[in-house]
């Protein structure tokens, strides 16, 4: 009887295998991950994958886009969106090293991608053959993992290695670099999916010593703040999040990435973190005794001087990568593993509390800065179009339910401060490399992963030229992406630097440049540009209107500056309004 068994476990996993080339091979390992739309862009050591996927086209919609960045920024859109892991193909030499600004952008920003890149055959490896470099070499620093694939009975066993260590844990890139004659010979194909890869831990399970002394030290504290960032996103913890804050009565800001983890309306959330954030829980956060951190990591832009940040408070840090605790911020408790599990023993425990007195303060530094600053920003009584009133005027037209997308720069800390959230996943942007050029792209992926929602990209002048040939790629997938380019003929948050701290010596950042409505057009892309603020609204409702690309061109005030802001090396608790 056991032979017989051992027998038929045989057959069948024979039967699971066929004869087939490393590049079909690579077709199939991808649909064994449910991988059903990629980015790429093809070139001589990734043709061959090219040509298996010739045979795929039903089955995997391959998006052609003009650059190799844009590939790359246009899957970490559909992956920030969708929350599945983005896939895209480069072939090797320049195609790869165009990569590695987007790859490097997903590293920072935790997004669970797979590149793919071609390389020349394994016997001219080392040789500097034609457009030969050593991607494992370059990506080595910027990658979770990185492999290359020299023979083809590799490639599935790679590929799933690449989607689990990509997807767990705390996300980000895997390249997978597959020499040329890997991607010719056949072999036996058979694919089984990886779910544990040995000296790898993705996640700890979370200690309950740990808790209880969390718990302690949140039900003792008097003016707890909770600091909300990507990881709550990432893990999936939008409803515990929610669950703990309600019962405790904590105020929460949140940081660039961790926006739309929570409504913006909810009561208790009190805004932006960081130099550009709000001015309550910048100067509230060093009054605070208890700094809950949830799935954030202390990034600069968020404690300014490090020395001065959070001096009254004992740090609670709900952190799932080992490495980001006490990197930059000492943790009292440091709380292990994954916010989606850690939240919910955080709140069994906690006392149910309000903080209402508290809560109140934050209110209070509300109305200063809405007397100093939101108002005059958002319902301007200057001549001159402003950033913030074109966010507060797309938002209100989407009902505060848009996906946002930006580029990086000043109209990126207008869009996040004033935007408005529902629903989770609706925020695409470059958080740690700050990434200009990364909008247009992520905006046509993250369209492509969410067809449903409306995706709007705020954009400036600057960064639309980096990526700008991407409006082919817009043209011809068709994409319903909406976007609005503030338009300064500036590069404006260098510009507002070298206002404040260098004299007004504004050294090449003044920008001569195109006919963006003639470029749109050219590109087959409905367009509109707007110079008077009585023209606003109804230009913004056309677009809303309009059935696919639309560019919305905004000319706004040459020397707008984005405020509160906390001056580099400065306290957070000495942000400025002016």
């Amino acid at each position: 009887m056991e032979t017989q068994t051992q027998t038929t476990t045989m057959e069948a996993k024979e039967m699971k295998k066929k004869r087939m080339s490393g590049s079909e091979a690579v077709m199939q390992s991808l649909l064994h991950e449910g991988v059903d739309l990629l980015f790429g862009y093809p070139g001589g050591a990734i043709m061959p994958v090219y040509d298996a996927l010739y045979h795929y086209k039903d089955q995997l919609n391959h998006i052609l886009t003009r650059h190799e960045q844009g590939a790359v920024h246009a899957a970490q859109g559909y992956a920030r969106v969708t929350g599945k892991v983005g896939v895209c193909f480069v072939t090797s030499g320049p195609g790869a090293t165009n990569a590695v600004t987007g790859i490097a952008d997903a590293m920072v920003d935790s997004t669970p991608m797979v590149v793919i890149s071609g390389q020349v055959g394994s016997a001219l490896l080392g040789t500097d053959a034609f457009q030969e470099t050593d991607v494992v070499g370059i990506t080595q620093p910027i990658t979770k993992w990185n492999y290359q694939v020299k023979r083809a009975e590799e490639i599935p066993e790679a590929i799933a290695k690449a989607f689990y260590i990509a997807s767990t844990g705390r996300p980000g890139p895997v390249l997978i670099d597959i020499t040329k004659d890997a991607q010719f010979a056949q072999f036996d194909f058979e694919y089984n999916k990886v779910n544990r890869v040995r000296s790898y831990q993705p996640k700890t399970l979370v200690k309950s010593e740990q808790v209880a002394e969390a718990v302690r030290l949140i039900n003792l504290a008097k003016k707890p703040l909770a600091l909300v960032g990507q990881g709550v996103v990432l893990g999936g913890a939008e409803n515990e999040l929610m669950d703990f804050l309600k019962k405790t009565g904590i105020p929460a800001a949140w940081t660039l990435l961790g926006l739309s983890a929570m409504p913006s309306d909810f009561d208790q959330n009190v805004g932006m973190l960081g130099m550009h954030g709000h001015y309550g829980p910048n100067v509230k956060t060093n009054e605070a005794d208890v700094i809950i951190a949830i799935g954030m990591r202390f990034d600069d832009r968020v404690t300014g001087n490090v020395q001065k940040y959070a001096t009254n408070a004992k740090v609670v840090h709900l952190e799932i990568d080992p490495a980001e605790i006490n990197k930059i911020i000492y943790a009292d408790v440091p709380v292990l593993g994954d916010v989606k599990d850690s939240l919910p023993m955080l709140t069994k425990m906690a006392s149910e509390n309000k903080h209402e007195a508290w809560l109140g303060e934050f209110k209070a530094c509300d109305k200063i800065e809405d007397q100093k600053i939101i108002q005059e920003e958002l319902y301007p009584s200057k001549e001159g179009l402003t950033m913030g009133e074109v966010v507060r005027r797309v938002t209100e037209q989407y009902d505060d339910d848009a996906i946002m997308v930006t580029d990086v720069g000043q109209h990126q800390m207008f869009a996040s401060r004033y935007f408005k959230f529902k629903q989770t996943r609706s925020v695409v942007t470059s958080g740690g490399l700050g990434t200009m050029g990364f909008g247009l792209p992520a905006a046509l992926g993250a369209k492509l992963g969410q067809p449903e929602r409306p995706v709007c990209l705020f954009v400036g002048d600057g960064g639309f030229q980096m990526t700008i040939q991407e409006l082919g790629t817009i043209f011809q997938t068709q994409a319903d992406v909406k976007i609005i380019l503030l338009n300064n003929n500036f590069l404006g948050m260098v510009r507002q630097w070298q206002e404040l701290f260098f004299d007004k010596r504004y050294a090449s950042t003044e920008l001569m440049n195109p006919d963006f409505q003639t470029i749109a057009k050219g590109y087959g892309i409905a367009t509109e540009k707007v110079t008077e603020r009585d023209d606003l609204d109804a230009a913004v409702e056309r677009m809303a209107q309009h059935k696919g690309a639309f560019l919305l061109e905004v000319v706004v005030e040459k020397e707008g500056n984005v405020f509160p802001m906390v001056p580099t090396g400065a306290s957070v608790s000495e942000v400025r309004l002016e």
